[in-house]
């Protein structure tokens, strides 16, 4: 019988570049065509499926609250364990947690489609699209978005998150048109939220100045307040260390709307480390992760220093823009 790491792709819906790129860091010979032995073949699949201790990987849950201790390539941890950062594909690191352990998802994917359509001239959108991948590049690796991709992330988004709780995904006006169809038929989805960033950005047909974020739930949840809108009006970051830095207002706005105190919030695109100092600054425990080595180094010291210091080295004054309705909210809204 003939193998093939197309096999495994199929049967584990990702990508296959990943099963390769898996591959080649555990030095299985690819013939050609991605044909593989029998061995080689099991192996992966033992990878793949969590029965071999990949990365360093152990999972256990917990009996009481919302306590998780999770480590698969542990990239930071704080001394009490209400912050984890991991450095793994999305897809993988999602497979490692338990089910019905997380409280609320929030999550700002990078995804390939729009990036593809911006190759554009000097590439001023998000820095040289030639490097990408290089070391010391500007750039970052995409979460290629293809429909069997995206379906995975979010079937397993939906195992992880517990009943009658709530998700936030982000999106471009290009992934929104190819992608959010996809998310209804996974998750209950409520309303597509406008991020309006205030200032005008760049665009080739007409200049952008916003963002979505669909929001859906997994069973029946009511926001914890009636007063918020769809539109937010907040400052989009500039100057940034990372390209697609987002204010931690965005995400507070989503903790206020949907969380507890003592929430576990997950981020399985981690990025800047802005929906982190979110949770951080609203009482939540935060589990995240991230392929991007230059993601997991700017997020851990960044979180590092805000719970010393409590300050923000990477965001240092609010962003929140005029729009009283909003102001009133973060003057009075807290998670329960």
């Amino acid at each position: 019988m003939k193998y093939t790491i197309n096999d495994i792709a199929e049967q584990f819906s990702v990508l296959h570049e990943k099963v390769e790129e898996l591959a080649n860091k555990h030095n299985i010979n690819v013939g050609k065509n991605g044909s593989i032995s029998e061995k080689s073949y099991q192996i992966l699949l033992n990878l793949f499926s969590g029965q071999e201790n990949y990365q360093e990987k152990s999972t256990k849950e917990k009996q009481k609250g919302h306590d998780l201790d999770i480590k698969i390539g542990v990239a930071y941890e704080n001394e009490d364990k209400t912050v984890s950062i991991y450095q793994e594909d999305a897809i993988l690191f999602l497979k490692t947690l338990p089910t019905n352990s997380v409280d609320l998802i929030v999550t700002d994917p990078a995804y390939s489609g729009m990036n593809q359509m911006l190759k554009l001239g000097s590439g001023k959108i998000i820095g040289k699209y030639s490097e990408a991948g290089q070391d010391g590049s500007k750039w970052f690796e995409e979460f290629h978005d293809t429909e069997e991709n995206y379906e995975a992330f979010l079937k397993e988004c939906y195992r992880v998150l517990k009943r009658n709780r709530h998700i936030y995904i982000m999106f471009d006006s290009y992934s929104l048109l190819s992608l959010a169809p996809i998310a209804r038929k996974i998750f209950d989805v409520k309303n597509v939220i406008c991020w309006d960033k205030a200032n005008i950005g760049l665009g080739h047909y007409f200049r952008r100045r916003h963002e979505f974020i669909l929001f859906a739930s997994k069973g029946k949840r009511p926001l914890n307040s009636k007063n918020i809108p769809d539109v937010w009006k907040i400052k989009r970051v500039v100057a940034s260390s990372y390209p697609t830095q987002k204010p931690t207002e965005v995400f507070e706005l989503m903790l206020l709307a949907s969380a507890e105190k003592g929430y576990v919030v997950c981020d399985p695109f981690i990025g800047s480390g802005s929906s982190a100092i979110a949770s951080i600054k609203l009482g939540c425990k935060f589990i995240g992760c991230d392929i991007s080595t230059k993601a997991i180094n700017l997020s851990q010291k960044r979180i590092d220093n805000y719970l010393k210091m409590g300050t923000d080295i990477n965001q240092k004054t609010s962003l929140l823009s005029d729009d009283e309705a909003l102001s009133k909210i973060f003057l009075n809204g807290k998670p329960k």
